[in-house]
């Protein structure tokens, strides 16, 4: 994309963490976004503190393992913005716990939001980037190539989405739209309930994955990197 001013991007789980951090990045280069979270009053909170300027950031509330609630989220993405450039997929959860302690109900939290989530955002933003010629772009992580201990659910989520981003790459790239997986490992965030800190400093920040992004949407049009994992350069001392 040479010119990002007034592209417009659609970025689940925008109101915290790496979503918002993307978000942040994409308005200081111009571009208009809207970001969502279950709650409403969230999604508003963030995009409050993301631009003093309402014309530029659209909050919604969106259950991504709702395709309806998808459906009416990118409906009213383009209905507001008059189309649709980039989709973040980037809302996601998770759920830790040995295999025999792991409830059925984690279980299905986690692949309906961090995998099933991600099939619905894609499927129901089709359409508007078909015509834009525009970029998806999923938030994986590192847990998608490197599975662990107490990580089932988790572990299978990431994999399955590194897969799925990697198929829907091979069925979409011939209407000319992009698709990236990001894989980060370590990120300062809120993620399963923690508070970043000083401590968190060595620690990919939110705003890594925003320059990330900003540079895929800047790379050449005859250049994708389908998949990039990305790690704290200097972990802590354990």
């Amino acid at each position: 994309m040479n010119n990002l001013k007034d592209k417009v991007a659609y970025i689940t789980g925008g109101s915290k963490g790496i979503g918002y951090g993307v978000a942040k990045t994409l308005l200081d280069e111009g571009m208009k976004v809207a970001i969502t979270s279950r709650s409403l009053s969230a999604a508003k909170k963030a995009a409050e503190a993301l631009s003093p300027d309402a014309s530029r950031v659209l909050a919604l509330a969106s259950d991504v393992s709702s395709m309806a609630s998808e459906v009416a989220a990118i409906k009213a993405v383009t209905d507001h913005f008059g189309g649709l450039d980039v989709l973040v997929a980037n809302a996601g959860i998770g759920h830790f716990a040995p295999i025999e302690s792991l409830t059925e109900q984690d279980w299905k939290s986690t692949i309906d939001t961090n995998l099933t989530g991600v099939f619905n955002s894609v499927k129901a933003s089709i359409d508007a980037l078909k015509t834009s010629k525009g970029y998806i772009i999923t938030i994986a992580s590192l847990a998608g190539a490197n599975f662990f201990e107490q990580g089932s659910a988790y572990n299978a989520s990431k994999f399955g989405l590194v897969g799925f981003t990697q198929a829907v790459m091979l069925d979409l790239r011939k209407y000319d739209i992009k698709v990236t997986t990001i894989m980060p490992g370590s990120v300062a965030t809120e993620f399963a309930d923690h508070t970043p800190t000083d401590a968190d400093a060595w620690k990919i920040q939110p705003q890594d994955i925003g320059q990330l992004v900003l540079d895929l949407l800047n790379m050449h049009p005859r250049t994708l990197p389908s998949k990039i994992e990305v790690r704290p350069s200097k972990p802590a001392k354990g």
